[in-house]
């Protein structure tokens, strides 16, 4: 169910992206933004998780470090493939997973969360990472964050169309410019919203996840109260298309970011753990 669900919002993304170019160019605008979409989902399907990781200017981490060990002890215990452990030079506590598939994936976290975090804490926030490689879905984030990104882009070009083209579409049987103004607008937060549905539908089973292989839901319940403090008073220069891939949000102290966040509320993520721990 949760495959066909996700399956249907990556598919409204889609038809979004589709609209916008049939407004800009008509049927060529729309033949043209499928290319785009499909190119896009291919280039992400490959590079996703290095575009991702030299974003952040991620170092990999040696096998005798602390969070790597820890990495390869819940890889074994979860039966996963061992992934790539990597540092992120930010003091921020986070951490993310990306790549195509469990033979092809990275575990990165920031030096803030090594610093503050305790093993069992580490352990609970890297297995809930796990989960998503588990899941399988961190390619699904980053494909609906490509396509939220091209959907903001034809945004982009459908206002300045509408701006500096505005006068002949007024002759012609073309998209009005109000039209195209209002698409303009109103686009990038539906490709929001549909992201955030799709992101917040994994974090439950990545927390339950975490919670298994780390031995104790507490771990990660610790864990998510200290980044609930840190993250919202250590600022982080992330870019928002890439929000729905970390723990928390690292934009979490903006209040324009809580109210359109890609995670649901960590109050809510600690409650349903302290109540599976019980």
């Amino acid at each position: 169910m949760q495959g066909l669900k996700t399956f249907m919002l990556m598919f409204v993304m889609t038809i979004m992206l589709m609209f916008i170019g049939s407004l800009i160019g008509g049927r060529g605008g729309m033949i043209i933004a499928l290319i785009i979409a499909g190119g896009m989902n291919f280039f992400s399907y490959w590079f996703s998780d290095k575009m991702v990781l030299s974003m952040y200017g991620a170092q990999p981490l040696a096998p005798e470090d602390r969070v790597y060990k820890i990495t390869a002890n819940l890889a074994k215990r979860a039966n996963l493939p061992m992934p790539k452990v990597y540092m992120i030079n930010e003091e921020q506590p986070n951490a993310f997973a990306t790549g195509r598939n469990p033979e092809h994936a990275a575990v990165a976290v920031t030096r803030g969360l090594a610093d503050i975090m305790t093993d069992d804490e580490l352990a609970g926030v890297i297995g809930h990472e796990l989960g998503h490689v588990s899941h399988r879905d961190i390619l699904i984030g980053t494909v609906a964050a490509t396509l939220a990104g091209a959907i903001t882009y034809m945004a982009n070009i459908a206002r300045w169309a509408a701006i500096f083209d505005g006068s002949r579409r007024r002759d012609e049987e073309d998209s009005s410019p109000f039209v195209l103004i209002l698409v303009s607008i109103l686009a990038p937060i539906g490709a929001m919203l549909v992201q955030m549905a799709i992101s917040r539908s994994r974090e439950y089973k990545a927390d339950d996840f975490g919670a298994q292989v780390s031995g104790n839901p507490l771990y990660l319940a610790n864990a998510l109260r200290k980044l609930q403090t840190w993250t919202s008073r250590i600022p982080m220069d992330a870019n928002p298309a890439t929000e729905n891939m970390f723990i928390v949000s690292p934009l979490a102290g903006s209040k324009m970011a809580n109210l359109f966040s890609t995670h649901p509320s960590t109050v809510e993520r600690i409650r349903r753990l302290e109540e599976m721990a019980r």
